[in-house]
């Protein structure tokens, strides 16, 4: 098949190059070079990097809506439009444009978490399961009927695992889709309205932990972060990047923490624990700002007295 892909993320990356395997990958379409991760300077798209290294043109675009983007989309004369986490809208005469459709690679079982973020909204919500859904596009946000489904357990999953765990998942199924609609055999299960739920953006600070948080709620902010959206919070007067934790609440750690109150932390046994709302968060790896990540061990070779003082730790 003539493809024309549609993404900007890493996993729409790893989508893109699986699919190239078998496909004829003759258009991309992703957004605009920007400020990306933690660097402070205009940075392709993971998607842009890896279209170029399969030599396929690029179109840089915000929108599809003008008469110049949908001629470009003609000339490519695709068989199908995959998409994967492009952050474009698609116009119905987009849709209507390939002759076997517009596919989506959609990170959730749907109808569940429809919209921006379904991998994070998944972790914050302590789903047990989540999925990918290979999902045919229309105008409403993510309401087409599906084809493929496949589930993966979210227990201890952090989200770049999850990320990649996801893509391969989903580029397995897309190439099944495309396989079936060349064979005409893809049959399509219309969503149901029951179970809806919506994957609104994560914004600025809201994975920032606070003393007030459940421990597992907590936790679930670290496994959710990423390089935009870091879990930041301050430890023993530092401002850091908690990378790695868990609910601690095994008899040791309980013993340790007994009479610590919310945002007392201590250092003891060579384990870093915070005390939450309902219970203990261990922390296992952090990024003191300034610095390369570490272990909580070394983190607390840095602090003088952190042996034998009661802590403390809070929203940075």
């Amino acid at each position: 098949m003539r493809i024309v892909f549609m993404g900007t993320p890493e996993l729409a990356a790893s989508v893109m190059s699986n699919i190239a395997e078998k496909h004829d990958v003759v258009g991309v379409v992703t957004r605009p070079d920007a400020v990306r991760g933690r660097g402070k300077k205009l940075e392709a798209s993971p998607v842009k990097k890896a279209a170029e290294a399969l030599g396929a043109p690029v179109i840089e675009t915000t929108s599809l809506r003008s008469d110049e983007m949908k001629a470009a989309l003609r000339a490519f004369e695709p068989d199908a439009i995959c998409v994967a986490a492009c952050g474009i809208i698609l116009p119905n005469d987009v849709l209507e444009l390939p002759a076997y459709g517009c596919f989506n690679v959609h990170t959730s079982l749907l109808p569940r978490w429809r919209g921006a973020a379904p991998m994070q909204r998944s972790i914050l919500a302590c789903d047990e399961v989540t999925g990918v859904s290979i999902m045919r596009m229309e105008e409403g946000l993510d309401t087409g009927a599906y084809c493929k489904q496949a589930e993966v357990s979210l227990e201890g999953v952090y989200f770049d695992d999850l990320q990649a765990m996801l893509a391969e998942k989903g580029s397995q199924l897309l190439l099944e889709a495309l396989d079936e609609a060349l064979a005409g055999t893809l049959a399509w299960t219309p969503q149901p309205e029951e179970g809806v739920t919506y994957a609104a953006k994560v914004v600025k600070g809201e994975l920032d932990l606070d003393s007030a948080d459940a421990a597992g709620d907590a936790c679930a902010k670290v496994r959710a972060s990423d390089d935009a959206h870091p879990a930041h919070a301050m430890i023993a007067g530092r401002a850091v990047t908690v990378e790695r934790a868990h609910a601690a609440s095994d008899d040791a750690a309980r013993e340790i923490v007994k009479d610590l109150a919310p945002g007392q932390a201590l250092f003891r046994a060579k384990r870093l624990l915070l005390m939450a709302a309902d219970g203990a968060i261990e922390v296992e790896v952090l990024k003191p700002q300034g610095k390369k990540s570490m272990d909580a061990r070394s983190f607390a070779a840095g602090i003088q007295g952190a042996k034998k003082t009661t802590l403390t730790w809070g929203r940075a």
